[in-house]
């Protein structure tokens, strides 16, 4: 490894050469040393352009003369790489010099692939021992469009405002020796830029390039979510970014802040004097460089988004790693909003409408309405969230009769899913058997019948009447029915029992018994499911007490929710126990007590209270211990 290498970045014309090295230069700072163009390394350059670079490459100069300028070109700037000190940069390596050759000489003279590389390995002859050792002193990397060159060459043509038969020649012959060049290992890595956004290549050419120059960065912006807030005046912008950062764990950026720190890195005095693109640069390289200080980061919010061309840009460059988020009031809503009047959000408006902050709504990813609620927003806010850190799944099913219910339970829960399910507008969404019944540890007279469904709100009388017609085979049993729409599930508006309920679904650990064709789920982390546990531990610990207090506690209660606070108990150890029994048992071991406790917990006072206070026992231990006041 050594600070000092060159990094050559070859590819055919628009694969994002001259970007990626911006990119990399602009984070490198005075560590990267540009080697130039290549028309600053010959003096014929400047009369090569008088006469017309088109007419003398294609038309007026002999191909020998294209070759001596195109190769003493490419060596006077290795030779000036090699003086220079830091991480080189060179746009376009030496076995591009070979490609571009035959690419000319086949449109030039009419020759086949095979053909026009001979002709051009002939007219380099000369330069041979001198390009194969500069080339050797470059560590270099190919951007591809595709691995198909014919596929490549058609992305290569599309980003052309015009195309005449002699460039779409040239560029067919130029990807197939491109990848000529490849498959004979003339490039040390190679990249297929297959239409991902600029970042995600970036970060590919760091990886690679990171082990050869530690100066280079290793990763740029790996995992990490940004979502931008735009809007008017008084749209809420603020309020959102403070939710998100509350609520969600969001950093929450200025992106005024973010361009004017990576200008002074670049000793760029105004950054407002540039054009977006190069804003959009800067704004990409404030947050690449706060990333890397906080490595431990997965999701940033920046506000505002005032220009339209420099969020286009920054859209172009994140791809799916960014989300424009466009928030809209009414303009009375916001006027009441400003505390400065009216008439400075009326200004405002006219300043930030002139730099096109209005038209970022076309291309927003998400447009969000605060004309309602507090609540309201934040629900939207729930769901922004969510959907980025939340894969959705289309889970798979398991059938009633695998769950190994007794026949009742069977019957009831097929008549139930007979009356929901038909139809081209089925009553409910998806429905799954869960807690002892779901694990074939059913038993008759202890346990309840305990079901999920999801189901819109507009159908909860077909499901009522529904429940009322099946229910009649159920006898004595004790039926649990939880019903949430899709709303809630996507936005998280459930309590931490039916979160745990969705990770099982989304994780395929729970199979339901019946889901609409097509319906897709969110899948909650285990890390959020483990978090949001702590408050169902809360509410258990709460309702031990109460029964303990009783002079004749409900045993099946107090059992279970003693048994609910172990199984959150065990999932903090990393331990998941779905039995009642499995995790009382595990608690009970661990702290050495007697095994017999947990059976006879189901049907003895005096046991069920010191398994009861056993386990809160170790609930409060996990608690600091309070501050004693003096009076």
């Amino acid at each position: 490894m050594d600070d000092v290498v060159t990094v050559a970045v070859s590819g055919a014309d628009n694969t994002g050469k001259t970007k990626q090295l911006g990119i990399m230069a602009r984070r490198l700072g005075a560590v990267a040393a540009h080697a130039g163009p290549l028309d600053a390394h010959d003096a014929r350059w400047a009369e090569i352009k008088t006469q017309g670079m088109g007419t003398w490459w294609w038309h007026d100069a002999p191909v020998q003369e294209v070759a001596d300028v195109l190769a003493a070109s490419y060596l006077a700037r290795s030779r000036h790489a090699a003086t220079l000190p830091g991480v080189r940069l060179v746009d376009r390596g030496l076995p591009m010099l070979e490609a571009s050759l035959a690419a000319t000489v086949a449109v030039r003279e009419q020759l086949d692939p095979n053909r026009a590389a001979d002709r051009a390995r002939q007219l380099l002859t000369p330069f041979a021992a001198e390009l194969a050792a500069a080339e050797s002193r470059e560590q270099g990397v190919l951007l591809l469009h595709d691995e198909d060159p014919e596929a490549g060459t058609r992305l290569s043509l599309s980003h052309e405002a015009s195309v005449t038969d002699t460039y779409a020649a040239y560029q067919r012959h130029l990807h197939h020796q491109i990848h000529r060049l490849a498959d004979a290992g003339r490039f040390a890595e190679v990249i297929v830029v297959a239409g991902r956004p600029v970042v995600a290549v970036q970060d590919e050419l760091r990886r690679l390039l990171h082990p050869h120059a530690p100066a280079i960065p290793a990763r740029c912006l790996p995992g990490l979510g940004v979502v931008a807030l735009g809007g008017l005046s008084e749209s809420g912008k603020s309020t959102m970014g403070e939710y998100l950062r509350t609520r969600h764990g969001h950093d929450r950026l200025k992106i005024g802040y973010l361009i004017e720190q990576a200008a002074a890195h670049a000793g760029i005095t105004d950054p407002y004097a540039l054009p977006p693109v190069v804003r959009a640069e800067l704004l990409l390289d404030g947050l690449d460089r706060y990333a890397a200080a906080h490595h431990y980061l997965t999701r940033i919010t920046i506000e505002s988004l005032h220009e339209h061309d420099v969020t286009a840009e920054l859209r172009r460059m994140l791809g799916g790693q960014l989300t424009v988020t466009y928030v809209e009031a009414a303009v009375e809503v916001r006027k009441r909003r400003g505390t400065a009047g009216a008439a400075d959000v009326e200004v405002r408006d006219e300043i930030k409408q002139a730099r096109g902050a209005g038209r970022i709504r076309e291309i927003a990813d998400l447009v969000v309405s605060n004309n309602g609620t507090r609540l309201a927003l934040e629900r939207q806010l729930d769901r922004l969230a969510l959907d980025a850190a939340w894969p959705v799944v289309a889970p798979a099913t398991a059938p009633v009769n695998t769950l190994g219910l007794p026949l009742a339970l069977e019957v009831f829960l097929t008549a139930l899913l007979e009356r929901t399910t038909g139809g081209d507008r089925p009553v409910i969404d998806l429905l799954a058997v869960t807690g002892s019944g779901a694990r074939g540890k059913y038993q008759a007279g202890w346990s309840d019948l305990d079901i999920f469904v999801i189901a819109e709100p507009d159908r909860t009388e077909d499901l009522r009447a529904a429940l009322a017609e099946a229910q009649q085979t159920l006898g004595a049993v004790k039926l649990g029915i939880t019903v949430l729409s899709r709303a809630e599930c996507f936005a998280g508006t459930v309590t931490s029992r039916l979160l745990h309920v969705l990770t099982l679904l989304g994780s395929g650990a729970l199979l339901p018994q019946w889901v609409r064709p097509g319906l897709l789920i969110p899948a909650p982390t285990l890390a959020d499911d483990v978090t949001a546990s702590i408050k169902a531990g809360v509410q258990a610990a709460v309702e031990i007490r109460r029964q303990l207090l009783k002079p004749a506690p409900d045993l099946r209660a107090l059992y279970k929710i003693t048994a609910l606070l172990a199984k959150i108990l065990a999932r903090f150890e990393d331990v998941e126990r779905a039995g009642d029994e499995e995790a009382l048992s595990d608690l009970v071991a661990r702290v050495g007590a007697q095994p017999e406790l947990v059976a006879a917990a189901r049907d003895g006072h005096d046991a069920a209270r010191e398994l009861a206070a056993l386990v809160l026992a170790q609930w409060t231990a996990t608690l600091p211990p309070a501050a004693v006041v003096a009076a």
